[in-house]
């Protein structure tokens, strides 16, 4: 037994924002699993399902590569996967049933089955990886590969035993992250990824992890893969597959995907100067959390390295909100953040959440007007969203019915009860947006008059664009307010 086909479950067409937006990024920890694998003397390919239309698309893949073992395994550095939407797990139920229709062992890697591997095993999965999953396939891998049938002494395991289902003790996650092969990048065909990233955007963007885990407990942040434990690539490393990539991709742009980029003391630092000495070239954004931004030796690194956009955890621009998540954050600091990037020449760009437990209107028009007056360089707003294993999600449950998740990215349903009825969060989403495009356009048309000698094309259509959005957003904020009334 030595043939292994890897897929995942994100069908980007299955996600009408996502495929709108024409940003993919590869299945990077897939990439990582079947690198492990082919360093331990296995024949690995790839279905990559991320441009497939349906399924069904694995079926001549199954026919072609006849392998012993598929491997659905999911990528746990993007959010996306994170969210374990309802379309992506009935595509991966079904090829779990079409892998088994055609005799392959099936094994599952995600963030979803680490959740609900029982709801997987009775899909006819035959193993559940739960967690960080690399050295649990391997081991488990050589189990099969050996014909052995007990399977207990695996850590990080789920199956069936007598039509019982049973799990074994957690693996502990892997610290010595140099220790891992780079990815297989060369089983990705890259080109219909560069493709629409120029179609789109002008530029082609590829995605990276420094780190695992994250050790900050917010209480409505699911971690089923890394969990609490921070560990990092050393910035040597991360710097040779840096050039690696460079060489063989050319790329402009980086999406570094760590829930946290750059925490240890130093790594920054040395990070650009490796950089720098390198002669690297590229433009990256990141994730952060406002509290750890406000060191400017640590920002201005980043700015030698190429960091043009830092998205925040912002969430609430109510005190109140942010304690209720057990944050640890104030909202003093995103403000002092947000002005300290600004100054770097980085752009700030923030992560909103409404609708958690408590919130009020108060607390909706104090997070509105910090992103007015803050002006981030762009905003995901999104409503919150109960994910098993987390305080929010207990606190919750007991109002969840048959609904647990969305069916894409772009539904922003309110699956439990709270202040308002779930139209005013949609509407909220909608009247958010535009007052904000409305604030940047004023912001613009100010800049234009102070500094006329900037006016060019652009920043006049930007500055124009207060002709659209201040009326869209006074009629936006009418109907949020019938909603309003409707939900009292």
């Amino acid at each position: 037994m030595k043939n292994i086909l890897f897929s995942h479950s994100y069908f980007l067409r299955f996600d009408p924002k996502q495929w709108a937006t024409g940003q993919p990024y590869a299945p990077l920890g897939t990439l990582y699993a079947a690198s492990m694998m082919r360093e331990h003397g296995y024949n690995v390919s790839l279905f990559d399902t991320m441009f497939a239309t349906q399924p069904e698309e694995i079926i001549p893949h199954l026919a072609l590569d006849r392998p012993d073992l598929f491997v659905l395994y999911d990528d746990g550095f993007n959010y996306l996967t994170k969210m374990c939407l309802t379309n992506m797990r009935e595509a991966a139920f079904k090829m779990i049933r079409l892998a088994k229709q055609r005799g392959c062992t099936v094994v599952v890697s995600s963030s979803d089955s680490t959740d609900r591997f029982e709801m997987y095993l009775n899909e006819g999965a035959d193993f559940i990886l739960l967690g960080e999953a690399e050295l649990t396939l391997l081991e488990l891998s050589e189990a099969i590969r050996k014909k052995e049938k007990d399977f207990f002494y695996i850590e990080g395991l789920a199956f069936k035993h007598n039509n019982a289902v049973v799990k074994t003790k957690r693996r502990d996650v892997i610290r010595d992250l140099d220790s891992l092969p780079l990815p297989a990048w060369d089983l990705v065909n890259i080109e219909p990824y560069r493709d629409m990233w120029m179609k789109s955007s002008g530029y082609f963007s590829i995605n990276m992890g420094t780190t695992r885990g994250c050790p900050f407990k917010c209480n409505w942040c699911a971690k089923p893969i890394y969990g609490n434990r921070y560990n990092s690539r050393s910035p040597e490393h991360v710097v040779n597959e840096l050039l690696v990539l460079k060489k063989r991709f050319s790329f402009d742009h980086v999406w570094f995907c760590d829930d946290i980029f750059g925490l240890k003391p130093g790594w920054l630092t040395r990070f650009a100067d490796l950089v720098e000495q390198e002669g690297l070239r590229f433009r990256f954004k990141m994730q952060g959390r406002v509290d750890l931004l406000l060191q400017e030796d640590n920002i201005k690194a980043l700015a030698r390295a190429g960091c043009e956009n830092i998205w925040m955890g912002a969430e609430s621009g109510s005190q109140k909100i942010l304690d209720a998540m057990d944050k640890g954050t104030t909202v003093e600091q995103i403000h002092d953040a947000t002005r300290m990037l600004k100054k770097n020449g980085i752009h700030p760009s923030f992560f909103i959440q409404f609708g958690y437990p408590g919130e009020t209107k108060k607390d909706i028009d104090l997070t509105i007007a910090m992103i007015n007056r803050l002006l981030p360089y762009e905003i995901g707003i999104s409503v919150s969203y109960p994910l098993p294993g987390t305080a929010f999600f207990e606190n919750v449950k007991n109002q969840l019915q048959q609904k647990t998740n969305w069916t894409d990215s772009d539904e922003l349903a309110l699956m439990f009860r709270n202040t308002y009825q779930p139209a005013f969060y949609k509407q909220l989403h909608r009247y958010v947006h535009k007052t904000y495009r409305k604030h940047l356009a004023l912001e613009h048309t100010k800049n234009l008059v102070l500094n006329p000698l900037t006016m060019n094309f652009k920043t006049i259509r930007k500055a124009l664009s207060a002709l659209y959005y201040t009326p869209a957003a006074f009629f936006d904020r009418q109907k949020l307010l019938r909603l309003e009334r409707t939900s009292a």
